[in-house]
């Protein structure tokens, strides 16, 4: 991770004023990293414009990873995004208890405004849903892992030390 001293040399950040130099966005920590796969995964399931800006700020409210959590969002890119929300859709659906609908798509504005309509309880619950479980799963999945990577690695200086002694 670049400290936020390199940060301000390299001046690219600037237009963003001083709270993006804060030492505690650039760290990398057990909780920083945490919250910071929680941020982004959740933020990758709410399928607004601008999910980046939404990551920063969480990260800076949260006071955890800022590249992690922004980078994170892009799960849900232009490739992945209709499998994404095609399963939100399926999972909102089931919890408000919502048949499902057959969609045939057309590239319209028209096509766009009936369906989002027609589907936008269900997805945007489902959404919620999905970024809630896939956060949390992604916060104590880093925890546990990093937890256990410390204990290995105090088990490796104990048994060095033994050695030496």
């Amino acid at each position: 991770m670049p400290s936020p001293a390199k940060l301000r040399k390299h001046g690219a950040l600037d237009i963003f004023g001083e709270w993006v130099y804060a030492s505690n966005l650039w760290h990398l920590n057990r909780y920083s990293a945490s919250m910071a796969f929680f941020v982004g995964l959740f933020l990758a399931f709410i399928p607004v414009p601008g999910q980046m800006l939404l990551a920063a700020l969480g990260a800076v409210m949260l006071r955890c990873n800022l590249p992690i959590s922004v980078g994170l969002v892009w799960i849900t890119n232009p490739l992945t995004v209709p499998a994404i929300f095609y399963l939100a859709y399926q999972v909102g659906a089931l919890i408000i208890d919502v048949p499902l609908k057959e969609v045939e798509f057309a590239l319209s504005i028209q096509w766009l405004q009936e369906e989002l309509q027609r589907v936008w309880r269900p997805l945007l619950a489902g959404c919620l849903l999905c970024g809630l479980f896939f956060g949390s799963l992604g916060y104590f999945v880093v925890n546990v892992l990093w937890r256990i990577r410390v204990a290995r690695q105090w088990k490796k200086r104990k048994k060095r030390r033994a050695q030496m002694s």
